[in-house]
């Protein structure tokens, strides 16, 4: 049962809260060890309420991830899981990184339950609204750069990152639902009651238009974002963006990869390798010029 218990919480998608470090690091705060460790210490104040959240999420979609041939396999969808172990394991994990999170900062604490609150309303009722379920997941990432922000002490953090984080977010969403609706085909509904609000042409033109301004508020913090170099080295960093969204796109299309985000990012090695070297320029040039 513990195992089934862990599988429920979705271990991988801890990979989303990887955002909140982003002050720290646009900051040029990463060799102040203090800080660090109070980023490092809500990270895992973040993972843990992103795994409450999950095991909400499972358990009101429990019906609807029968149809989903990924997700009929999941611990409490399979029935290996008995809900009462993944409802009590929520309010566990919830309880004590709340807990945690306002010893180390108070606003921490406030923003942290600001997340749950907005992923539980997600799963109970905003994952049934056209376009207000996307909105919300974007919402949740904001979030999370803002609690990397809080512990940070960032106070001179580009805003253009708060706007770059919502509209990658959002670009991802919206995949997600395109990838869902190739996958499902005439059962989307039954998994996702808001499949039936979307429509592949229509996904095609909010990708569109949320790609675009993903790419241009990204442009633009290359170029007056805080800390950014002034010889404007930071817009070498352009191309590597465009080709992770572009590759993206490219997989969302394929039926036979995983809808999750988080999963696709660390298993197609191009968009891996992509994203290393997109890391790996962003630090040479904040920090070594």
């Amino acid at each position: 049962m513990v195992g089934e218990l862990f599988g429920a919480m979705h271990l991988r998608r801890w990979l989303k809260n990887i955002f909140m470090f982003a002050p720290l690091a646009f900051g040029l705060k990463l060799g102040m060890t203090d800080l660090f460790g109070r980023s490092v210490v809500a990270f895992a104040c973040l993972c843990l309420l992103s795994s409450a959240s999950y095991l909400v999420n499972d358990l009101v979609d429990t019906e609807r991830d029968r149809y989903h041939p990924a997700k009929r396999d999941r611990p409490l969808a399979a029935g290996k899981l008995k809900r009462s172990w993944a409802l009590g394991a929520a309010a566990v994990l919830a309880a004590t990184s709340l807990l945690v999170a306002f010893i180390v900062d108070f606003r921490l604490g406030l923003v942290a339950s600001t997340f749950l609150g907005v992923e539980i309303a997600y799963s109970l009722l905003l994952t049934n609204f056209v376009i207000l379920d996307v909105l919300t997941i974007a919402a949740a990432f904001v979030l999370r750069v803002m609690c990397g922000s809080l512990v940070a002490r960032a106070t001179t953090f580009s805003p253009w990152l708060y706007v770059c984080a919502g509209f990658l977010a959002l670009f991802l969403a919206l995949g997600k639902r395109r990838h869902e609706l190739i996958v499902l085909g005439d059962l989307a509904p039954k998994h996702r009651r808001t499949l039936a609000g979307y429509s592949s042409n229509l996904l095609g033109q909010m990708i569109s238009v949320v790609t675009s301004s993903t790419l241009i508020a990204y442009s633009l913090y290359t170029f007056w974002g805080a800390h950014v170099p002034e010889n404007k080295s930071m817009m070498l960093t352009i191309p590597f963006v465009l080709y992770g969204i572009l590759r993206y796109l490219v997989l969302i299309e394929r039926p036979d990869l995983p809808a999750s985000p988080e999963e696709i990012l660390i298993k197609d090695p191009p968009l891996v390798i992509n994203n290393l070297l997109w890391g790996g320029t962003v630090l040479a040039i904040l920090y070594l010029f």
